[in-house]
């Protein structure tokens, strides 16, 4: 893996500095074990890649340097924070801290201790490189001249796109329903301390969708953000071997094992069971759309009011109840689920659905008015449709060339050194230059 060869032991018979800027150095094994990466990522390598590699590596070492000359603010916690992120990514490719103790030659706390100094430059880099450009901004005349000179057969063709917005709701269970479930689960807890195989019963009756693929285990760190809080908190009151009573979450009732635990990371298995909505909570929840949408038609409420006020989506909340795509708002058909695209078949632009019932990609039972607000034909790249992609590209382009302006003038004030090996590499001229620099001025 990526990251983790580079903190395997090596037989290294002779290591030199390729690379200075001011007081940072740029080592050959650096350049080694970035390209080392890169195969190991499956990435083909140009024939001049380590020039590549080199060029960014130095990039880095300016941005870095400026940034302590200015002070940039880069706190321990964000370092560990990260640090503990990719142990994390790491352990979840080999399956177990000790699989990647094995794999690496190296202790987890040793694994730290490699990583800090490459993501702490990292994100000095980035800091150093977002003051750099984020005073750039884009006018409509360079928006229109940028695009202007885009060859015409380099124009993106995009399919119809559609804006579309949900407001939904989930039907509470009744209380007769989730007594029965803590009435499950009890009896879970019981048949496993009496000896039962806590996987095997995760297997026959959790409803948790990963249940296939791990058996009801999973490794989690106390400060993870992508766990519900309550379940996260719940764990780690566990000793080693203890189930949980049955507790309630968003996402339904569970009974928790501590398996194992270190610090702050620990392997958890868990059982989940969601209470049974009836066709009484199910028709309770279309009347109280019903409402909602006879408002909206009414102009009586917005769109994001009710979505802000009705809607039982959280995510959903902070964009107005419009869907999100890798590429903002606007998506594809094949981007939404089967059951929107048919809701979406004989609405008009502007028009509200009847409330429909559907599953999230959880199972959980739901209803929804879905809203349509824009569409797109399919056509050609042009500035009246796609304004704004074209808009961010231009600006992108902008930036970039603030921030080779910015290291061709910056990079002539420090001392700079290039080995020989790295001298005819073309995309190195201006190191090469500021190498040539700091010579003569010796």
């Amino acid at each position: 893996m990526a990251g983790v060869v580079a903190a395997q032991p090596k037989k290294v018979l002779a290591d030199k500095i390729v690379g200075v800027v001011g007081d940072k150095i740029v080592l050959k094994t650096d350049i080694d074990n970035a390209l080392i990466d890169m195969q190991r990522q499956g990435i083909e390598a140009p024939e001049n890649a380590r020039c590549y590699i080199m060029e960014q590596a130095l990039g880095v070492k300016a941005l870095v340097l400026q940034a302590e000359k200015d002070s940039l603010p880069i706190t321990d916690e964000e370092i560990d924070a990260d640090i503990d992120n990719r142990i994390r990514y790491f352990v979840s490719q080999y399956g177990s801290n000790e699989e990647l103790e094995r794999v690496a030659g190296k202790s987890v706390y040793q694994l730290k201790e490699d990583f800090k100094t490459g993501i702490r430059d990292q994100k000095l880099a980035t800091a150093m490189r977002n003051k750099i450009v984020d005073e750039v901004k884009i006018t409509p005349n360079e928006v229109k001249a940028f695009f202007e000179k885009l060859p015409e057969d380099s124009l993106a063709f995009y399919e119809s796109e559609v804006e579309v917005g949900q407001i939904v709701s989930f039907p509470k269970a009744s209380k007769d329903a989730d007594d029965y479930v803590m009435e499950q689960l009890n009896e879970y807890k019981t048949l496993i301390e009496g000896g039962k195989d806590f996987r095997n019963m995760a297997d026959l009756y959790s409803e948790d969708p990963g249940v296939k693929q791990n058996h009801g285990q999973y490794e989690v760190n106390r400060n993870s953000k992508d766990w519900d809080g309550i379940w996260l908190s719940k764990a780690f009151t566990l000793k080693e071997g203890q189930i949980s009573k049955p507790f309630k979450t968003q996402f339904g009732y569970h009974i928790i094992q501590m398996v194992s635990r270190a610090g702050d990371d620990a392997v958890v298995r868990h059982i989940l069971k969601i209470p049974q909505v009836t066709n009484i909570e199910m028709k309770e929840g279309i009347s109280k759309l019903d409402s909602v949408r006879a408002k909206l038609i009414a102009g009586t409420i917005d769109f994001g009011t009710a979505v802000a006020k009705y809607s039982d989506d959280p995510s959903s909340k902070f964009t107005g109840g419009m869907l999100q795509g890798p590429n903002g708002s606007f998506l594809t058909i094949d981007q939404l689920d089967a059951g929107m695209v048919a809701m979406l078949k004989d609405l008009k632009l502007g028009q509200y659905s009847q409330p429909v019932d559907f599953a999230d990609e959880r199972g959980k039972k739901g209803i929804r008015i879905v809203y349509i607000k824009t569409q797109t034909e399919p056509h050609r790249e042009n500035l009246k449709d796609d304004y704004s992609k074209i808009a961010g590209r231009a600006l992108e382009e902008k930036k970039e060339t603030a921030l080779e302006n910015w290291f061709y003038k910056k990079i002539r004030t420090y001392y700079v050194m290039i080995d020989a090996d790295y001298k005819d590499c073309e995309v190195m001229e201006k190191w090469v230059e500021a190498a040539n620099l700091s010579t003569a001025k010796k």
